[in-house]
């Protein structure tokens, strides 16, 4: 009887891998390294970032590609088999923003500009957070199904690894020969089991996302309209907050366009804030008067001739060189050294440096002080701090309320160039404890600050609106202190509001108004300290 021929096994073969990518725009490696800057260098996108990622899958997709489609100057979207489904609410998200004249708008200011275009995408991240908590048009229900999703995309991906890794195994094992004919034909069964299980899980994966195509059709409309609502906010405050930024790194910076991500979290911080961008404007203008004031008082400083030296400065010159001018042969001469820079020159050595050391401003945060005093009183703090990085003193601000409330530090500039922390800035000009006003605990802190190495020959700013007092045993030891330690103490009298000069009278050397600030009083308060 012939012998039938055994048919070998069938090996099934598994699914091709589901998408990796769960970003919907097109982007090249520059667009997502300019992503990667700003995310590094803001704290804000961070955070939100991790806050929205607790809510849904695919949150942080979501804000890279709000940035491209910001960003970008093209914007190419990809088709939905290249994407994974669980960013679906993405795309509906997404096509919401990029129609119609909404999205003109915006682009008019991000496009290929990533400090605006990364605000706008932290702004329009916080609606969509917004959206989410609210759980209109989406419910917990939704939400639960997007997870569901996503961890069904996990195991899915992890089935067609193991089948593909399977599958892999038995066609070497099998080339090779050296295994017994039974042992070749379990793992054959073993990798086909694993595809079937494979596609088993895929068709889930398929079904699911279906559904939630489905769900997500029903709300669409709404979710597209809410959406817009918040994004027309966002185009209304960005351009101002975007100019604010740029203003309050300018005014109270270094004097140069802070960096992108600086950018960003300064416009995060003043868009709405009202307070912080008065602040801005006051400064702004309050440090030109001051810089102003400053270069005329000191155009002609006491300077004296201290040493010869070589160059082209011909406002310089010793005498002798003038006079070789009307001789043929000399002026021949004096136009190579010249060019050389050999000619002698005289150099002048100016006292206006003499004398200055840091500076400690003690800040009234009291409730008395809430309103336009507080901006007052921030607004001469900061302009001060500018003279003092020019200058390259140290400063420190002290801000003091109730003797129950304990001091808050803020050291501006502690580097060894002196440049402006702004992080501690923007500390300062957010923190106002509110409550009493006590003087002796911040002046105490002050006198303290004084006998460090680092201040010493240090003088204090004292800046309140003065509703409150010493007691004379206090103030007479204190004016004790002052003579021996050699500082002094100018005190700056908020007036714009209720006040009193009673108190600043017992211990201060100097005492000015902002009030006057308008008139020749402002020579006072920027130029003698």
């Amino acid at each position: 009887m012939p012998r039938t021929k055994k048919k070998s096994l069938f090996i099934l073969p598994p699914p091709p891998p589901i998408p990796q990518n769960a970003c919907w725009i097109e982007s090249d490696a520059y667009d997502r390294a300019v992503y990667r800057a700003l995310r590094d260098e803001s704290p804000s996108l961070r955070s939100l970032e991790s806050s929205g990622s607790t809510l849904i899958p695919r949150f942080d997709a979501l804000l890279q590609d709000l940035f491209c489609l910001l960003f970008k100057y093209n914007v190419i979207f990809h088709s939905a088999q290249a994407v994974l489904p669980s960013a679906a609410v993405n795309r509906v998200l997404l096509s919401a923003l990029h129609q119609g004249e909404l999205a003109q708008l915006l682009r008019e200011t991000t496009v290929l500009d990533e400090g605006k275009a990364g605000l706008a995408t932290v702004l329009l991240g916080e609606g969509v957070l917004r959206l989410l908590k609210s759980e209109k048009p989406l419910t917990r229900r939704d939400l639960l199904d997007l997870w569901n999703l996503h961890k069904q995309e996990e195991i899915v991906q992890e089935k067609i690894s193991e089948a593909h890794e399977a599958k892999e195994l038995s066609n070497d094992l099998g080339r090779e020969g050296k295994v017994a004919k039974e042992t070749k034909e379990q793992l054959a069964q073993a990798a086909a089991k694993l595809a079937s299980e494979a596609r088993a899980e895929e068709a889930r994966l398929r079904q699911q996302a279906q559904q939630l195509s489905e769900d997500l059709a029903r709300v669409q409309k709404e979710l597209e309209t809410r959406f817009r609502r918040e994004a027309i906010k966002v185009a209304q405050d960005l351009d101002d907050a975007a100019q604010e930024a740029e203003a309050w790194s300018l005014a109270i910076g270094s004097g140069y366009k802070s960096s992108p991500g600086r950018q960003l979290e300064l416009g995060k911080r003043l868009a709405g804030n009202e307070k912080l961008k008065k602040l801005s404007h006051m400064v702004g203008r309050m440090k030109q008067h001051a810089l102003a004031l400053r270069r005329k008082i000191f155009e002609r400083t006491n300077e004296e001739v201290f040493e010869v030296s070589i160059g082209t400065e011909l406002s310089r010159l010793l005498p002798h060189e003038l006079v070789a001018l009307h001789h043929p042969v000399l002026r021949k001469d004096f136009a190579r050294r010249f060019l050389e820079g050999e000619l002698l020159l005289y150099s002048l050595r100016g006292l206006e440096e003499k004398g200055k050391g840091p500076v400690v401003v003690c800040l009234d945060g009291s409730s008395s002080m809430a309103g336009d005093k507080e901006v007052w009183a921030k607004a001469v703090a900061l302009t001060l701090l500018q003279i003092a990085r020019r200058q390259r003193r140290l400063f420190r601000a002290i801000c003091f309320s109730s003797a129950d409330t304990p001091l808050q530090v803020f050291d501006l500039n502690p580097r060894e160039r002196y440049q402006v922390e702004m992080d501690t800035v923007m500390e300062l000009a957010e923190y106002f404890p509110g409550g009493g006003t006590d003087f002796e605990k911040p002046l105490d802190a002050a006198r303290e600050c004084l006998r460090q190495s680092r201040f010493k020959r240090g003088d204090i700013v004292f800046i309140t609106d003065g509703e409150c007092q010493v007691r004379p045993e206090w103030a007479e030891a204190f004016r004790a202190d002052k003579e021996d330690m050699g500082f002094s103490l100018f005190s700056i009298l908020i007036d714009v509001g209720p006040s009193s000069l009673g108190a600043l009278k017992e211990f201060s050397d100097k005492i000015t108004t902002v009030s006057r600030l308008t008139s020749e009083g402002v020579t006072d308060l920027f130029v003698e300290l």
